[in-house]
C-alpha cells in the first residue's frame, strides 16, 4: 500500500536582497511619507477652516446681537425733536396751570418714560464741560463760575444704552 502523504510546500527561500527590491521599498517609504505629509496638510487646512467658520459664526452672532440691541436707536433719534418740542412748550407755558398744560406735561412725561425703558438717558449738563458729552456753542465771561463750567444748557443731550446719541448744547464760562 502506498502512503498518500500530502506535502505542504514551505517557502524556504531567502528574502531577495537585490537592488530592485530595495529601490521599491525606498519608493514605498517615500510615498508613505508623502501621503503622511498630505494628510497633515489636509488636517491643518481642515482645522483652519473650522476655526475660520467658528470665528465667522461668533462674529455674525455678535453683529446680530449688536444690531438687535441698537435697532431702536434710529427710532429714538427720530423722536428726540418731538421730545424737545414738548419741553419747549412746557417752558413757554411755565406758570400757567390749566388742563392743557397738565396734558402736555403728562404726554411729555409718558414719552420720556417710554424712551427710558428703551434705554434713553439724559446727559447731565452741570459742572465742568466734557467734550465727549457736551457741545459748546458759546462762551461767556463770568466771575461767578469756574473756567470751563457749564453756565446754560440750550438743548438737552442724550445717550442710548450707554452710547452718545446727541451731545448737550451748552454755554461755557470763561474766567474774566
Amino acid at each position: 500500500m502506498e502512503d498518500n502523504v500530502q506535502g505542504t510546500s514551505v517557502d524556504t527561500q531567502e528574502p531577495e536582497t537585490n537592488g530592485a527590491s530595495l529601490s521599491s521599498n525606498v519608493l514605498l517609504l517615500a510615498e508613505l511619507e508623502e501621503a503622511r505629509q498630505q494628510k497633515a496638510e489636509v488636517q491643518d487646512r481642515l482645522l483652519r477652516m473650522q476655526a475660520e467658520f467658528d470665528n465667522f459664526r461668533k462674529r455674525s452672532e455678535r453683529e446680530r446681537m449688536e444690531f438687535a440691541e441698537y435697532a431702536g436707536e434710529l427710532t429714538v433719534r427720530s423722536l428726540l425733536p418731538m421730545l424737545d418740542d414738548f419741553e419747549r412748550a412746557l417752558k413757554s407755558a411755565a406758570g400757567a396751570e390749566n388742563e392743557f398744560t397738565r396734558g402736555i406735561e403728562l404726554i411729555c412725561g409718558r414719552l420720556m418714560e417710554a424712551l427710558k425703558k428703551q434705554g434713553l438717558e439724559q446727559v447731565a449738563a452741570e459742572g465742568q464741560f466734557d467734550p465727549h458729552q457736551h457741545e459748546a456753542i458759546g462762551r461767556v465771561e463770568s466771575a461767578d463760575h469756574e473756567d470751563g463750567e457749564i453756565v446754560h444748557e440750550y438743548q438737552r443731550g442724550y445717550r442710548f444704552k450707554g452710547r452718545l446719541l446727541r451731545p448737550a448744547m451748552v454755554q461755557v464760562a470763561v474766567k474774566q
